[in-house]
């Protein structure tokens, strides 16, 4: 197994068993949600990039029949899993697909849903890619790492440069009427998101195995992370957006 092979599954191996793979709660997946309708009674929703599924087994209690999406089975195993012991596996159906080319047909879904994941795409091609998911009068829904404050620190914006460029609240508004959106609601995650996830993700680092394949590379990356968050957290957040396809 090559190097990189191996980081990629000590990466995947740490975070196997949690319960976020980004910031966010349930708290946020129902405010979020709460801004999204009017829905219909039982909407059709697809999660993607869904995870282990924290986001869609809200969804699914709320009432909604949830397709969950994500590349990696044995997210979608947990999901699964999760489903069938909370009486949720009717209302989940998981498939395992690429969110930048997705087989559904357009108009599909009610509520398109993306929490901690757009980056993987990127936000501007995510809003491209997805308007045309929503049915009539349907939603998108996305959360999206972005600056908070006016004055960013170099060493802030040296991180992200190399990982993810960030843009301001401002700036990601504009892009969403660009492509084609009405921004019905905005929302900035609350400080307690993070915790949700860098909180178990740290018990589970401090419990790593070093001498397994990749280990040690995963846990570099997972550390210099959470340092970023607790010395520059204030310059950095994620936020909602809730869109709806202009027509």
């Amino acid at each position: 197994m090559s190097d990189n092979a191996a980081s990629h599954e000590a990466f995947f191996a740490l975070h196997h068993g949690l319960p976020r793979q980004g910031p966010g709660s349930d708290a946020t997946t129902r405010h979020l949600l709460s801004l999204a309708g009017p829905l219909p009674q039982r909407p059709r929703a697809l999660d993607l990039g869904c995870g282990p599924g924290s986001a869609a087994l809200v969804l699914a209690e709320a009432g909604a029949d949830v397709t969950a999406v994500d590349l990696h089975e044995p997210f979608l195993d947990e999901l699964n899993a999760a489903a069938a012991a909370r009486g949720l596996a009717g209302s989940i159906t998981t498939l395992r697909a690429d969110m930048a080319d997705l087989p559904f047909r357009d108009g599909s879904f009610d509520l398109v849903w993306a929490e901690s994941s757009v980056y993987n795409v990127g936000f501007d091609t995510a809003l491209r890619a997805w308007r045309r998911l929503p049915a009539p009068g349907g939603t998108l829904v996305v959360t999206e790492c972005e600056w908070t404050a006016d004055e960013v620190s170099p060493e802030a914006r040296a991180f992200w440069d190399k990982i993810y460029p960030l843009r301001g609240t401002a700036d990601n508004t504009r892009a969403a009427r660009a492509a084609g959106y009405e921004v019905v609601g905005v929302y900035g995650q609350p400080e307690s998101d993070w915790d949700e996830y860098y909180g178990p993700l740290a018990e589970r680092a401090d419990a790593a195995d070093t001498s397994v394949p990749g280990m040690a590379e995963a846990l570099a990356v997972t550390r210099e992370e959470t340092a970023m968050r607790r010395d520059h957290g204030t310059e950095y957040g994620y936020t909602g957006y809730v869109l709806r396809p202009v027509t």
